[in-house]
This record gives C-alpha cells, structure tokens and sequence, in this order.
C-alpha cells in the first residue's frame, strides 16, 4: 500500500500545532530548495497548512508568493492564468464556490493581481465571495469581514473594487457579463437601504448599458492536467 509522506523536515513541522518563522527557514533550505516546483510540493504545503493550525505572521507571505511562483511561472500557460488554471484554483482553494479561508483567498487576489490574464470566471468567484458573506455569512471573506452589516460597506466596496481595478489594469474597457451578473445577483439577494451609495452608484452605472468586454484569452491546444507533466513516470 502506497501513499504521500511528509519528508524531513516537513514530516516534523507538520506534527507540531504552529508554524514558526525557523520552520519556513527550514522549508526554504531542505524541502522547497527550489521553491514550489511540482505538484507534490502542492500537497506538501497544503498539508502544512491543514495540519498546523497556529501560524507565524511570515507563514501568510511565504505561502501565497510560493504557491503563486508555482502557478504563474511552473504551470502551463507560464506566466499567465488560463481557464485551465482557473478552475484547478477554484476547486483546490475553494469548496463549492466558497474560499476556504482568509489565506487561500489571499492567494486567489493575489495571483489574480500579478497575472497578465484572468479568466472572467475567476474574478466573478472573487466578487462572489462578498454576496456569500452577505448573504450566507460563510467563506474566507466572511472570516476577515470588520462587520456583520447586511450591506455593501465602504470596506466591501474597496474588496470588489480591488478586483475590478485589475482588470481594468489589464486593458479590459469594461465589466464581463460574469463579473455584472455576480453584482447584479448581490445587488438583489441583498436589503438595498443597507447599501453604501456608492454602490448603487455603480449598480446604476451597470444599469445605464455598459457593455461587457470579450477578451482575447489565450487557450490551450491539448487540456491535460498539469500534473501529467510533473509527474516522473509520465514524462519520458
């Protein structure tokens, strides 16, 4: 019977109950000598992840930018998110269609702020994720919310609008027909007297006929998982 393992030092850090900041420096020397290069060193730090429930404060910035590095420059289409990538983001950080904590949706923001490209279908996750706070009082934004308002906050206006910002960064002239469907879906799940103006503002603005944008996105030619390439018995 055959199953992953933890190597040293991975194997006693996960037997700990917190991540110190000489842990990560152990990490960096022996079991990401190289970074986050393959799948199995995915599943190494989701496990450190999982098992350790104490962080220290460095622990945050050494996940997302390493798990980032992996996804943007050791994952196909490199340096680019693709729809491919997208969805293995959603479903590896989130569970059904709710970002599984503070951390991993700092990583999904995070990859989505430095890649060139990024699918519709991920951004409109990313704003989802305020409707599912409001609404359900779940998720990882849920988690990091300073309010439990039933309304668009100015705090929750700077979240969508973080998102949104980024993609008018990327040459995108207007909202997709994802992202407006997801703000209109908040926009009517949620009490409109409770809601900052600025909101209705944009709604309004929605409203008025902007037209979604259609991007160019890039596509692969043949869609295989990206462990198929990373995996030693399946590389030639």
């Amino acid at each position: 019977m055959s199953g992953f393992r933890l190597s040293f030092p991975a194997c006693v850090i996960a037997g700990k109950t917190c991540i110190a900041a000489e842990d990560i420096t152990l990490l960096r020397q022996y079991t990401f000598a190289e970074g986050i290069r393959s799948s199995a060193d995915v599943v190494t730090i989701l496990a450190l992840n999982a098992a350790c429930p104490e962080k220290c404060p460095e622990w945050a910035d050494f996940f997302v930018k390493s798990l980032t590095d992996y996804i943007l420059r050791h994952c196909y289409p490199h340096g680019s998110l693709d729809a491919a990538n997208a969805d293995w983001l959603m479903r590896v950080f989130a569970t059904d269609g709710v970002a599984n904590s503070p951390l991993e949706l700092d990583l999904i923001l995070h990859v989505m702020a430095v890649s060139p490209f990024v699918p519709d279908s991920l951004s409109a996750f990313a704003i989802d994720q305020l409707r599912l706070a409001l609404t359900d009082r779940i998720g990882g934004y849920h988690e990091v919310r300073p309010t439990n308002a039933p309304g668009v906050t100015v705090h929750d206006l700077d979240y969508v609008l973080q998102i949104l910002r980024g993609s008018f960064a990327r040459g995108n002239r207007a909202l997709s027909a994802a992202e407006i469907a997801v703000l209109r879906r908040i926009d009517c799940e949620t009490p409109g007297n409770a809601h900052h103006r600025a909101w209705h503002d944009m709604i309004a603005a929605i409203d008025r006929g902007q037209h979604p944008h259609q991007p160019e996105r890039p596509a692969r030619w043949l869609r295989v998982p990206d462990t198929y390439f990373v995996e030693d018995h399946k590389v030639a």
